[in-house]
């Protein structure tokens, strides 16, 4: 059904402009909804995928927490064939230390939040990957054998580990900051797995020992590595970021 799924949401729904990001699974526009600006983006993930993301940001919503939250179509649907419209959150990128130092607050209070959380269906986590070879976007298979076993070893370090869900991809793209609030957007990569993931940040903003930051850096881009690669191994930031992991 593709984009024709948003008369679900109201006859006078408009399409704006395209946003960037997504990197390449879904495609994310501007839209005005009931005369509201929002946000809809249209992807592959299956009903079940899509029902495990509406439903945490809706309970990290009623938590308080500053999420992108979604718009039921007019029958009280959260998605349709793929697409998922959502409330359009303000704010900049952060910039200073400080700004990071509350980025880490925020993912911390997520982290707490959501521990014990089911498993997003069809996703492994990080120390599933130490033994599975696929999960959602990731196919170690098409990856250098000598670069799994690198991405392995830094995933082994966090077996063991309380796990909650993570945000996934916690970038400067991916913040919107005010004076009074920090908002977390673009939910498409969050999962259950080991905090870590999330907490390697600039400026070491989580304040993690350095033994701790290493681990967690190391992970993460293992992490970003293997959910990015290309089987023609051309994507640039998965050979940078495979790049970075080195052999422990």
């Amino acid at each position: 059904m593709g984009w024709d799924a948003l008369r679900h949401w109201g006859d006078d729904v408009v399409r704006g402009e395209r946003l960037t990001g997504g990197a390449g699974v879904n495609e994310v526009w501007t839209v005005r909804v009931r005369g509201h600006h929002a946000v809809a983006r249209l992807g592959r993930r299956s009903d079940a995928d899509l029902a495990w993301e509406t439903d945490l940001l809706r309970r990290l919503d009623a938590e308080g927490m500053p999420v992108p939250t979604p718009i039921p179509t007019r029958d009280g649907r959260l998605f349709v064939d793929g697409l998922v419209v959502m409330t359009y959150l303000e704010g900049g990128p952060p910039e200073t230390e400080a700004d990071w130092r509350r980025v880490a607050e925020a993912l911390r209070r997520l982290h707490a939040l959501t521990q014990g959380w089911p498993r997003r269906p069809g996703w492994r986590s990080s120390t599933d990957l130490v033994r599975a070879g696929t999960g959602t976007r990731v196919d170690l298979d098409a990856m250098p054998p000598e670069g799994v076993v690198r991405c392995r070893a830094a995933w082994a370090r966090l077996i063991g580990r309380t796990t909650c869900v993570v945000h996934g991809d916690p970038n400067q793209r991916n913040i919107r900051m005010t004076a009074d609030r920090v908002a977390m957007i673009d939910w498409d990569e969050s999962h259950v797995d080991v905090p870590d993931l999330d907490l390697a940040l600039p400026h070491n903003a989580a304040g993690l020992d350095n033994d701790a930051y290493d681990i967690a850096a190391q992970a993460r881009a293992a992490w970003e590595a293997a959910v990015c690669w290309d089987p023609s191994g051309t994507d640039q930031f998965a050979v940078k970021r495979l790049a970075e992991v080195r052999a422990i």
